[in-house]
Parts: C-alpha cells; structure tokens; sequence
C-alpha cells in the first residue's frame, strides 16, 4: 500500500489477462465484484463505458477493469461514499492534466510572465 493512500488512489496489484474486451463474467472473476455491482457502477460512475457485442452483451476493456478496480478501492478499502468516489475520480482527473507540465515549460511560462509584468509596472 502507498504511504500517500490519502491523496493516492493505490490499489493492490491484480493481474488482468492480456485481452482486448473482457465479458461481465470475466470482469466480475477479475475483480470479485457480482454482475449486478458492475452494472449499478456503469450507471453511477462515467468511467466504466463498456462497449457493447452485436448481441448486446457488455464488452469492458482494460481501462475499464482498471477504473473498476480504483472505484473498488475506494469504496471498500478506503470506505468512501459513491459520491465521495465520484468527487476523488474527479479530482484526481482533474489534477492529472496540469501535473504532467514538463518543468522547462513551467519556467518558459514563469519567466514569460515575469518579463509581462516588469513590462506592466
């Protein structure tokens, strides 16, 4: 476990086969969550979109498996709220955009900002 668990959304690692689309059944063996678990968080949480087969049948990726497994973390591990998950997914989202600025383009726009303001005074 992260030492950082409060700002971290570390889970165990769990190995997911190497697949492209995984069915309900699969994903509910990987996870160890039941069928009507999985279909309630694709109705409450938007990042669980599983594709859909000709036949109807949900088709979840990694991606999805993954975003399973962090809302599962979150919920039973950390014992959060379904809203207050949502909230930490969002936030967590949020910030991930802004902290993957490379450090030299944080300083080209510092010290643009700086010759902006001496321009100002």
């Amino acid at each position: 476990m992260n030492p950082n668990a409060e700002t971290d959304t570390a889970i165990p690692d769990t190995a997911i086969p190497d697949k492209l689309y995984f069915r309900i059944g699969e994903v509910s063996a990987i996870t160890g969550l039941a069928g009507y678990v999985l279909r309630f968080w694709e109705s409450e949480f938007t990042a669980i979109r599983p594709a859909r087969s000709e036949s109807g049948q949900r088709l979840y990726r990694k991606k999805d498996i993954d975003e399973i497994l962090k809302i599962k973390h979150l919920l039973y591990d950390r014992k959060f709220t379904i809203q207050g998950a949502k909230n930490h997914l969002k936030n967590r989202s949020g910030t991930t955009a802004a902290s993957s600025f490379r450090p030299d383009v944080i300083e080209e726009i510092r010290r643009e900002l700086v010759a902006i303001r001496s321009l100002l005074e």
